[in-house]
């Protein structure tokens, strides 16, 4: 098991937010409010409570709005990854940002991810059930009954063990990848070059039996839609309050 905190988080705040239009036409999606608080500082704030203390986001989207709002950032401590030039999409991203990120595990994010928290930070939990050794990817995983804001027919299935493996096609699955989870950065090896989707090493990582999941303490917000972000602030209302 993962003995050391984990220290250093990749948050992905380059995407084009085009499901999320017309408000990303000129606000980047991570920048958007739920309960006038940037999605991006909702995410920030669980990767302080849970003890990291150095996040990187790449960005390329409106990314000067993005910089300027985490250059006000104290903690956890920002490091930008510039994807101005080429989006790298998830995989990509965080290969381009290893060198930023050290030589342990660390948590990676999508900036628009956004739960309402159990009585236990999730962070914190997949940090100490991360084992390298029997793992690659340990993710974050909601249930599709219980989240709000999600209508598809979820991606994985879950053995006993915590192993995960795909949903067959034209079938449902009872989880949906949450956007949080942990790795190390040797499973970044010999991986492609330029642009490719994180999904190529959620399928590498299922194939050696090392995908494994961590069912999510509490409630998953998927934030994809103009009317989802309705639902979000309507579920913070009725759940914090």
């Amino acid at each position: 098991m993962t003995q050391r905190p984990v220290r250093n988080a990749m948050v992905l705040g380059a995407g084009l937010g085009k499901r999320m239009r017309p408000l990303t036409e000129k606000r980047p999606k991570p920048l958007i409010e739920v309960k006038r608080h940037p999605l991006i500082d909702h995410v920030l704030d669980r990767l302080e409570e849970a003890g990291v203390e150095h996040a990187v986001v790449n960005v390329h989207h409106l990314a000067d709005q993005l910089e300027d709002h985490l250059s006000g950032r104290a903690k956890p401590r920002i490091s930008i990854s510039n994807e101005r030039d080429e989006i790298l999409d998830t995989g990509g991203g965080v290969k381009a940002a290893l060198p930023l990120l050290g030589e342990d595990p660390f948590f990676i994010l999508a900036a628009d991810t956004l739960w309402l928290e159990g009585p236990t930070s999730n962070l914190l939990k997949l940090a100490r059930s991360f084992d390298p050794e029997r793992m690659d990817m340990l993710l974050l995983v909601a249930s599709t009954v219980n989240s709000i804001g999600y209508d598809g027919p979820g991606d994985f299935r879950m053995e006993v063990d915590g192993r995960l493996r795909r949903r067959d096609e034209h079938t449902i699955a009872p989880f949906a990848y949450a956007s949080a989870m942990i790795t190390h950065p040797g499973f970044y090896e010999d991986t492609p070059e330029g642009p490719f989707s994180n999904n190529l090493l959620f399928d590498r990582a299922a194939s050696l039996g090392r995908l494994y999941g961590m069912r999510l303490d509490g409630t998953w917000l998927h934030v994809g839609t103009p009317r989802a972000l309705d639902e979000a602030e309507e579920a913070f209302s009725e759940l914090l309050f």
